[in-house]
């Protein structure tokens, strides 16, 4: 059985995806067989099997990531806006055109299957990287949540709560975030990692103190800021530049799929360096449930 570890944010487009990427390829080139994990993701970026099946592109990248080939149970859950509803897709499989009530009266349904296909992936490999969604204390949202704490609460996941320093007000975004869970959520947080930091880190050590003091969890890393050269999900900057898939392979002299898939292979390589020599990975592994 699989051990895992699970990636929530502060807000949307603060680095869950590029982070939760970067322990795939490290986890990986450590040696272990890993596999992705996000139980419902809402994009119009979706990766297309021959079936015609779908699942979100941004946990395909992530599969890229651990040198193994996207499989929709690593998004079982694919919710497409379009311009009245949304369409649905459930383990790849289309299930119709819903709106938010529609899709309410299946949901705990759809939850039961997501939960089989991460049982899956949990007997087939040694580590499962999970990510959430947007902001885990969505206050008017959370009495139904499956995405965030409330799927860490039901399979019991350790999470690393992921913040951007670049906008500011990351002190109240981590402090704000931690203390508006339950006391029994707040104990699944069991790090902090800052991303997109600007300038020399270590001038940042009083804030990191001051982080620690007032949320009661370890700062884990403090990621540089940096440019990432694999597609975004959506549009959203999730850390320093990124670019969308038709742009990137415009700037390929080679534009077959295969090349492309190699290609952010390497990317993945550079990431996860710049992420592992920033993080306390002894930490990280201890922290592996």
């Amino acid at each position: 059985m699989a051990k895992i570890i699970m990636i929530q944010g502060t807000s949307s487009g603060v680095g869950k995806s590029i982070f939760a990427a970067a322990l795939c390829r490290i986890f990986t080139n450590d040696g272990y067989k890993v596999a992705p994990f996000k139980v419902q993701n809402m994009s119009s970026n979706a990766h297309i099997f021959e079936n015609g099946y779908k699942m979100a592109r941004s946990q395909a990248i992530c599969a890229y990531a651990c040198n193994i080939e996207p499989h929709y149970k690593m998004n079982p859950i694919l919710l497409v806006p379009t311009n009245n509803n949304t369409e649905v897709y459930l383990n790849g499989k289309y299930k119709g055109n819903m709106d938010r009530f529609s899709y309410e009266d299946v949901k705990t349904d759809f939850l039961n299957e997501a939960i089989n296909s991460f049982n899956s992936l949990c007997n087939d490999n040694d580590i499962v990287v999970i990510e959430g969604a947007g902001s885990p204390v969505e206050l008017n949202l959370i009495k139904n949540d499956i995405v965030n704490m409330g799927f860490a609460t039901k399979v019991n996941a350790p999470v690393i709560l992921i913040s951007d320093v670049s906008r500011g007000g990351v002190f109240a975004s981590l402090y704000g975030t931690i203390n508006l869970m339950p006391k029994e959520q707040q104990e699944l947080i069991k790090g902090i990692v800052i991303n997109k930091f600007k300038g020399t880190i270590e001038y940042f050590n009083d804030g990191k103190n001051i982080i620690e003091d007032i949320c009661k969890k370890d700062v884990l890393g403090i990621i540089p800021h940096f440019d990432i050269n694999v597609e975004d999900e959506d549009s959203l900057v999730d850390n320093g530049i990124m670019k969308t898939k038709e742009i990137l392979l415009n700037d390929l002299e080679n534009k077959s799929e295969n090349y492309y898939i190699q290609y952010l292979k390497n990317q993945f390589d550079l990431i996860a360096n710049n992420f592992k020599n920033n993080l306390n990975m002894d930490k990280i592994y201890k922290i592996l449930k």
